[in-house]
């Protein structure tokens, strides 16, 4: 495939159309993102909400500027998020409501956003849009969110940072995770593959539970299940491995406490059907009418989908935007890159503060062995996109396009007359000056002074009752 263009800009901020939100507004632009949209488009907005207590994902200041973008081009926007599979007991996104409690909770609710936030597959995740995946390397279907499929623009607005599993979380992780129903995402973990799954694959170490009386949270050995596969006896596990769906809801119970090893391949052969279930999202769509910016900012090193945050791994980036998924993510890679660790992060910890490491395949990585560019180049090869990239770096836009859109009139024309009514400053009080206030004082003393107290200070005059008084 021939190189794809993605339109760059730093993370560097000093006047209005640099800040990071006029970045990703000009970039959008920059890629013809906007050029897909045409009057009445129902446009999704497509983002990761955080899971319940991340701090790491995308303020929702980035999708409401972008909403209101498009409500300027005549579209109709929405930003989205999908269930999720119960991959931890205590899920805060695995059905409709807690995904709307948890994305309000996190700030992202239509009052703030400016146009509606909606669970794109259903209460439960079963509404969806199946498509056949032809060139798909290993998934040859994909079950796309509903409202993904109905949309007639998507625009991936994502977060790029590290993935326990993916390895990286970018673009296509937003399409080939992000846009699947629950459904999809049993697909695309492998639930039922005769192979990959985690019931064919998983390594089972029943002998290493302790028994009950030594494991005061056995309980949780069946709870973790929705699907109730494990039974507890009372020096005994047993596990109903044939009905598993690979919902990974048991995966940070039974591999920390030995009773579960998985080979490499297995989480290898997930990451490329995460590129397989991001061609069948593009699909659903069509690829004339999908578009990508990536900020990678607070570049951490696992999902916004786990319940906090790290460090980041290396410092601010970028916003990038694309036509192709691929190519921008492979963009994103190779500015992390070539970037410096983050002193005191993980990146550190594994001696990874050098430019040129790859660092996501160590600090991200939850099986040792997986590559950073599994899902690239999955993408590839299944012709979802390119990875190669011409990188644009855009020029900023006028500072008057970035202003407060609310009222552009200069102060003294919207202000000028009601402060003439109200005005904010005492004029008749102490000759004009205003307020109470000191004459001069010893500006420079105050720059180096180390004691305590009062006792010797210029300019300190009067008791702390004397000072409150006013007039």
């Amino acid at each position: 495939m021939t190189a794809s263009d993605v339109y760059y800009m730093d993370a560097r901020s000093e006047s209005p159309q640099t800040g990071l939100v006029a970045k990703m507004l000009t970039v959008f632009e920059e890629a013809g993102l906007d050029a897909m949209i045409k009057p009445n488009d129902l446009v999704a907005i497509k983002i990761h909400c955080g899971e319940w207590n991340n701090t790491a994902y995308l303020r929702p200041v980035y999708p409401r500027a972008l909403a209101d973008r498009i409500k300027e081009l005549g579209g109709r926007p929405f930003v989205c998020d999908t269930t999720t599979l119960t991959y931890s007991p205590y899920a805060s996104r695995a059905t409709e409501l807690d995904i709307m409690m948890t994305a309000e909770r996190n700030g992202f609710s239509s009052a703030v956003l400016g146009c509606p936030f909606i669970c794109a597959d259903g209460f439960i995740g079963t509404g969806d849009y199946r498509v056949d995946v032809p060139t798909g390397y290993l998934l040859k279907e994909a079950y796309i969110a509903q409202a993904v499929a109905a949309a007639d623009v998507l625009i991936c607005l994502t977060h790029f940072k590290g993935h326990p599993m993916g390895v990286i979380g970018g673009a296509i992780k937003n399409l080939g995770i992000g846009c699947q129903s629950k459904r999809g995402k049993h697909n695309v973990h492998l639930g039922g593959h005769p192979k990959y799954s985690v019931a064919n694959s998983a390594i089972w170490h029943p002998e290493n539970f302790k028994g009950k009386a030594d494991t005061p949270d056995w309980n949780i050995l069946e709870e973790c299940c929705p699907y109730h596969l494990f039974k507890v006896e009372d020096d005994t596990i047993h596990w109903d491995r044939e009905a598993c769906t690979s919902c990974l809801g048991c995966l940070g119970i039974m591999a920390p406490r030995g009773l579960f090893e998985f080979p490499e391949e297995t989480f290898a052969a997930t990451d490329a059907s995460i590129a397989d279930g991001a061609l069948g999202a593009v699909l659903a769509v069509g690829r004339e009418k999908c578009g990508f910016i990536n900020l990678a900012i607070d570049i951490s090193p696992r999902c916004d989908c786990v319940n906090f945050a790290d460090m980041p791994v290396v410092p601010n980036l970028g916003v990038f935007a694309s036509t192709d998924p691929v190519a921008i993510d492979m963009a994103c890679l190779d500015k992390v890159r070539e970037s410096h660790g983050m002193p005191g992060s993980i990146a550190e910890d594994f001696d990874l503060l050098e430019a040129g490491e790859k660092k996501f395949e160590t600090v991200s990585a939850t099986v040792h062995g997986l590559s950073e560019e599994a899902q690239i180049n999955t993408g590839t090869l299944n012709g979802l996109g390119s990875r190669d990239y011409n990188l644009i770096e855009a020029e900023p836009q006028p500072a008057s396009r970035h202003l407060f859109a609310l009222d552009k009139r200069p102060s003294g024309v919207r202000f000028g007359a009601k402060f003439m009514k109200f005005s904010p400053f005492p004029y008749d009080r102490y000759d004009g000056q205003g307020f109470l206030r000191e004459q001069e004082v010893d500006t420079e003393f105050v720059k180096t002074w180390h004691g305590n107290g009062n006792a010797g200070v210029p300019g300190a005059s009067g008791s702390a009752e004397e000072a409150a008084t006013g007039d």
